[in-house]
């Protein structure tokens, strides 16, 4: 599928989404959101495909926020639509059953750390800087990040970042669980590829429930959240990925998992 504002690479079961516009340090404008729909849907369909990395062109910026020149032109109307559609395709990201790891390569600010909280695991190169600072426009977050930071370090903080528009550099990220792990930047996408062969070795089914039952589990109480669990752990234990995963065990072999 041929994309323009950003590249799509497959090698070894995983894609790599790269967000393309180094002039304008990878901003999201309303033409890369929409291929960025593509991208995930892309890597939930093909079966070549384990999981991916989302990461920026160049050494400067992973995404360093929306495309300014447009959202100045945006009426309440218009606005409220642009949210809504970028909300629904970063929730794609974050509900895909295949593992999606953000590699935040320099500035992750406004909706490209939007993009990273919708990724299941986020990895820092140490020179990234991270902020949700649309106050500083008279606007607020659009694309989720209201909602996900204060769910992954915490209301008190998440507001302290949204609030006073700073940046945190990528060890104080760390600190607050905002990234899982930072690593000089020539090592971050290795970093991520070799975190990804890790859960491309596990079964795909398990994978993919994981996820479901932690987005799922979040938005309810423990108990529901339990009862979620318990389902999921039933439905697996009809698979011939558990049969093939226990008798490898067994067998002191490595799995061959299917994804059925």
């Amino acid at each position: 599928m041929p994309y323009t504002n950003l590249t799509f690479d497959v090698r070894d079961r995983i894609a790599t989404i790269t967000i393309n516009r180094p002039d304008k340090l990878n901003a999201l404008n309303d033409a890369t959101i929409a291929e960025l729909d593509l991208a995930i849907g892309e890597v939930i369909a093909r079966t070549d495909v384990g999981g991916a990395i989302v990461t920026g062109s160049g050494a400067k910026a992973f995404v360093a926020g929306a495309d300014i020149a447009e959202l100045a032109t945006q009426g309440s109307l218009d606005g409220r639509l642009r949210a809504m559609v970028g909300q629904r395709i970063f929730t794609k990201f974050e509900q895909s059953p295949k593992a999606v790891i953000a590699a935040i390569n320099g500035f992750a600010l406004g909706g490209g750390l939007e993009l990273a909280l919708a990724c299941h695991i986020r990895i820092a190169s140490d020179n990234a800087k991270m902020g949700l600072p649309e106050v500083k426009l008279g606007i607020g977050p659009g694309y989720g990040g209201t909602q996900r930071l204060p769910r992954l370090i915490g209301k008190g903080r998440a507001l302290q970042l949204m609030l006073t528009a700073e940046m945190t550099d990528a060890a104080e990220a760390f600190r607050i669980g905002l990234v899982n792990k930072v690593v000089p930047q020539a090592e971050l996408i290795a970093t991520a590829e070799a975190m990804l062969k890790l859960i491309l070795a596990n079964g795909p089914i398990a994978v993919g429930l994981c996820i479901e039952a932690v987005n799922r589990g979040l938005d309810t109480t423990l108990e529901e959240g339990l009862v979620i669990e318990a389902n999921h752990f039933g439905l697996i234990a009809t698979t011939s990925d558990m049969k093939e995963g226990m008798s490898a065990f067994l067998e002191k072999r490595p799995p061959a998992f299917k994804g059925a």
